[in-house]
């Protein structure tokens, strides 16, 4: 299988060839249909097999067919900076042939420049827990426009003692939206977790 038998609009197959890509590894086969009918998922994914571009790619599509600018309407939840800055560069790379733009938000730095790029209003925010909640409490975040939601490495950020702040999260965002969750294994706790996510809609 092609990556051009997906559905992927002509910007994004463009880009995706020349990130060298050929064709779609299983996870990308899978979710990407899927995920592009809007559909909510939850996707078994080790690091490496493509689960990055497998979630990706339909957002930037779907953001890209109805421009909304300044307008946050995909939020990534990661557990470490370091994906944090993976997945912003990945959705540079995808996106590069459109008009989406996308920010990055972590712990262990200040938070005035992260400030100043929300303010300026941002597509895609691919955010730690942590540092999410801390924007959330000073008011830089404004949810209504939000459509898709993506938790990634979910085991891992329960292994981290995030739970909690995820829940957080859940609960302050829309019901009705699209939901993709993707982590390493499903033990009982990221069911649970992946149950609480695409609850109400």
């Amino acid at each position: 299988m092609s990556f051009n038998a997906l559905g992927l609009a002509p910007e994004l197959l463009r880009a995706v060839s020349e990130e060298g890509y050929e064709h779609p590894t299983p996870i990308q086969q899978e979710t990407i249909p899927l995920a592009l009918a809007g559909r909510d998922l939850v996707g078994s994914a080790q690091t490496g097999t493509g689960k990055t571009a497998a979630f990706l790619l339909p957002i930037l599509q779907r953001l890209a067919a109805e421009r909304r600018p300044h307008t946050l309407r995909a939020l990534i939840l990661v557990p470490t900076r370091e994906l944090a800055e993976q997945v912003l560069q990945s959705s540079r790379a995808y996106g590069r042939h459109l008009s989406v733009t996308a920010t990055a938000i972590y712990g262990g730095v200040g938070m005035e420049p992260q400030t100043r790029a929300l303010s300026r209003g941002v597509d895609i925010v691919v955010a730690t827990p942590g540092r999410l909640l801390d924007h959330m409490e000073r008011g830089h975040l404004d949810y209504t426009q939000l459509e898709v939601l993506v938790l990634d490495e979910a085991d891992r950020m329960l292994d981290m003692g995030f739970a909690p702040d995820v829940r957080r999260i859940l609960a302050a965002l829309p019901e009705e939206r699209q939901t993709m969750l993707f982590s390493a294994t499903i033990s009982v706790e990221v069911d649970a977790l992946a149950r609480q996510a695409l609850s109400g809609h």
